[in-house]
């Protein structure tokens, strides 16, 4: 039988939403769902121990591991302690990828680089997370005389232990900031983000040494207020840095996991834990608020009724409390999968926190700490990920603007090369430079005969892909194929479709 590809083309028109709900009706998975992970080098001395190739196919294992499961963003730590997995001429190669600060590796790779363009060959999104203050992370460590906290000694302090940025100065904030800068100018990143160390954890016993700063620089304000003060005021340059140099990169925050505790605030949450605000001296709530952020990622990394801090609990009280930004709950793996859930003792807590960061309408996903506990498939989350809760294909949540969207893809037809065949498609050319509304990647959908066309079934997704091709089963019949546009911002084109009929 011969086959004859009629290729109609359809432009269909559909209502966007311009206001973001994550909650899933309809299908088991939703369309649209953040799943990250988190992959840190600070203490994973296996770097130190691999060659450049070795290393770089520890990353695309990873990642490949991480795709299997489901997951659309990977968080890859690139400066742990003002140092750099990439190639920078602000700070030092790290020790923890070469063995010693400083040292650059042999052959020279940027694992920045690599791991980014990796991510993106597996249309997965890739966010580059720096640690804003920390110098070193043990009292051992010998820094290089030409290191920045050795030159200007005065602009720094130690405190149990390690060697921290003192936030009450400007100029740190700058330095701060022109390190993200670099980043984000040389760098195709789809997000800067920052973790939950601002003020340093404090040790029992221990006053953090800034009697020389705040006398500078406190004016007579209560100490408190002015820390929150200086970290408010980096969160705000920060954002200011990453939006000039490009407005779609995002910048997301993954606090500790309390804001403040109820009893030191009628409007804290039910638990009795370290607090942001009061410890930390970050009041998250304000980046909120002002628009000096746009996700947070608050690590619940305890179970379900730890009596401290109830994940279930503290779940809610961001999604109400948090909803001026996207919200992704940082999860922790291994104490989700060691601990059986309160509501059916023969299963670990998995499902229940699945299902419930998907039942509140302001959370939308999860971040998987850490990502080593999935690629390792701890206790079989990876399984568990792959095959029921990120079974399907997802889209990151999109932002910016509802009403401007990527443009319509021009052209799709079928190209048979051998024995092969290929859906392609073509879609406008980007603009000189940079624009938000760049077509990044592109998203594929494959409906059965008698099926419903629809493209939010998350079912009906087959790739999410930055290329401009797809290997075909060259014997599917009746198949009928739609494509769309992703821009830089994760927001959709409209779909063009191609049927496939046999006469």
């Amino acid at each position: 039988m011969n086959r004859i590809t009629t290729i109609i083309l359809l432009l269909l028109s559909y209502v966007a939403s311009s206001v973001a709900t994550y909650a899933t009706t309809g299908f088991e998975n939703p369309k649209r769902e953040f799943r990250g992970a988190w992959l840190h080098v600070i203490g994973q001395t296996q770097w130190q121990n691999k060659s450049t190739e070795q290393a770089k196919a520890y990353i695309r294992e990873q990642l490949d591991k991480l795709h299997d499961a489901g997951c659309n963003a990977v968080i890859f730590q690139v400066r742990p302690t003002a140092d750099a997995l990439y190639k920078s001429e602000l700070e030092p190669w790290s020790a923890w990828l070469t063995g010693k600060r400083g040292k650059a590796p042999s052959p020279m790779w940027d694992p920045l680089e690599y791991c980014l363009e990796e991510a993106h060959k597996r249309g997965m999104e890739f966010h580059a997370w720096l640690n804003p203050y920390r110098v070193t992370s043990n009292a051992k460590e010998i820094l290089p005389s030409s290191h920045i906290s050795r030159m200007e000694p005065q602009r720094f302090f130690k405190y149990n232990g390690q060697v921290l940025f003192d936030p009450a100065y400007q100029e740190n904030r700058d330095f701060i900031c022109k390190v993200v800068d670099d980043i984000v100018n040389r760098y195709d990143v789809d997000a800067i983000h920052i973790d939950d160390y601002f003020y340093p954890y404090p040790a029992p016993g221990k006053k953090i040494p800034d009697d020389a700063s705040y006398l500078k620089y406190g004016l007579g304000r209560n100490r408190n207020d002015w820390r929150r003060h200086n970290v408010d005021l980096l969160i705000e340059q920060l954002h200011k840095t990453i939006k000039e140099r490009k407005p779609w990169v995002r910048f997301g925050v993954s606090p500790f996991g309390i804001w403040r505790n109820k009893r030191s605030d009628p409007k804290g949450s039910e638990s009795t834990g370290l607090q942001n605000y009061d410890d930390l001296y970050a009041d998250v709530l304000l980046w909120a608020k002002n628009g000096w952020i746009d996700y947070l990622a608050p690590q619940l990394y305890w179970n379900l009724d730890t009596p401290a801090a109830p994940s279930r609990k503290l779940a809610k009280w961001w999604n109400d409390n948090a909803s001026d930004v996207d919200i992704y709950i940082g999860q922790d793996v291994k104490r989700t999968m060691d601990v059986a859930d309160p509501g059916n003792k023969d299963k670990n807590e998995l499902d229940t926190k699945v299902k419930l960061s998907r039942k509140l309408p302001n959370i939308g996903g999860n971040i998987w700490w850490h990502g080593y506990w999935v690629t390792g498939n701890y206790k079989g989350a990876a399984d568990s990920l792959a095959m029921k809760y990120q079974s399907t294909i997802a889209l990151p949540p999109a932002y910016g603007d509802p009403a401007i969207r990527p443009a319509n893809l021009t052209d799709i037809r079928i190209e048979k090369e051998g024995d092969r065949k290929y859906l392609v498609w073509s879609a406008p050319e980007h603009r000189h430079g940079e624009h938000e509304t760049d077509a990044v990647r592109f998203v594929v959908y494959e409906f059965y005969s008698g099926e419903k066309q629809d493209i939010e079934d998350p079912q009906a997704i087959v790739a999410l892909t930055p290329y401009r091709k797809m290997l075909i089963d060259p014997d599917a019949q009746g198949v009928t194929y739609a494509v769309t546009a992703l821009d830089r911002m994760n927001r959709e084109s409209e779909p063009i479709f191609l049927y496939n009929q046999d006469n």
